[in-house]
């Protein structure tokens, strides 16, 4: 699965600092350790980027690819700063983070990517929001992509993107999520996937989040998903992704299977595993202490 190291956000205090002093070094930092750490992309989140949308983007963008020649995905919902990003992009192919079915990013977003010849996410949000359903979301995204597909972008170039919500705030659309996944190429051939991974343990205990994501990204990767935006410097996610794990997947896809098993004979990393697989199907109640039970 191709990882899109996420650890360049504006929204952390230390990358907002080093963005307004211009502090190449701190932002060269974190790209170069995503890399060695095995991210196929380095995310640039750039947020809303109201103060100097343009000049921010371009210096970005060209004090990233000064320290490594990986595809940069670029995030902000200001197509000023996207297309600035785009623009100064030289060394790989970059990935416009994100449009979506929304009016406005429909006008503004999804021009971008068929004018600079770049792949491009897109997710299944609305005027309204985020669809609350399967069948809902597969008609924004069907909507969606024909307008893309209109613009000259092709299905190939599209990264779907279902939108993922914390497991806290609403758990029965964990498996939303997945059965959108089992279908997407059906309906759609030929397109490709991600998801903001982390998403799904926000609001959850800092201590807790990562076997979220981890357990998530392996149930994801059972029905095709080609990508997901994470944290590169989760060795045991990047592992699992590597195939170094390959318990860990095995136990998670007999849990989907409703497998019985006897969970006492099992080492309490993959019973951690088994039990955060069992809240994430929806079998069990989603609560802070659900290792514990």
């Amino acid at each position: 699965m191709i990882i899109i190291g996420e650890n360049i956000h504006i929204i952390s205090g230390e990358i907002s600092k080093a963005v307004k002093e211009r502090d190449a070094k701190v932002i060269q930092d974190l790209a170069a350790a995503q890399a060695k750490a095995g991210a196929h992309y380095i995310d640039i989140n750039l947020g809303p980027a109201r103060k100097n949308p343009e000049e921010t983007a371009e210096w970005l963008v060209k004090t990233i690819e000064a320290v490594t020649d990986l595809p940069l995905s670029i995030d902000t919902l200001n197509p000023v700063a996207m297309e600035a990003g785009v623009r100064a992009c030289t060394k790989a192919r970059p990935l416009i983070n994100s449009a979506s079915n929304r009016t406005d990013s429909k006008e503004l977003m999804l021009p971008l990517a068929a004018k600079y010849n770049t792949d491009l996410v897109l997710s299944v949000i609305t005027d309204k929001g985020c669809p609350p359903d399967v069948d809902s979301r597969i008609e924004s995204i069907m909507e969606s992509s024909a307008y893309a597909n209109e613009l000259g972008i092709p299905n190939e170039d599209l990264w779907i993107d279902p939108i993922l919500l914390p497991v806290s705030a609403d758990q029965g659309q964990i498996v939303q999520a997945l059965e959108f996944m089992k279908i997407i190429d059906d309906v759609l051939p030929g397109v490709k996937s991600t998801i903001g991974l982390s998403n799904i343990s926000n609001g959850t205990p800092e201590e807790l989040r990562a076997i979220l994501n981890r357990t998530y990204m392996v149930m994801l990767g059972r029905y095709g998903q080609h990508s997901v935006i994470a944290d590169a410097f989760d060795k045991e996610l990047m592992d699992i992704n590597s195939g170094r794990m390959p318990q860990v997947v095995d136990l998670i896809y007999k849990v989907m299977d409703g497998e019985d098993m006897d969970t006492a004979s099992l080492d309490p990393q993959l019973r951690d595993y088994y039990k955060t697989t069992k809240v994430l199907m929806n079998e069990t109640l989603y609560s802070h202490g659900w290792l514990e039970d």
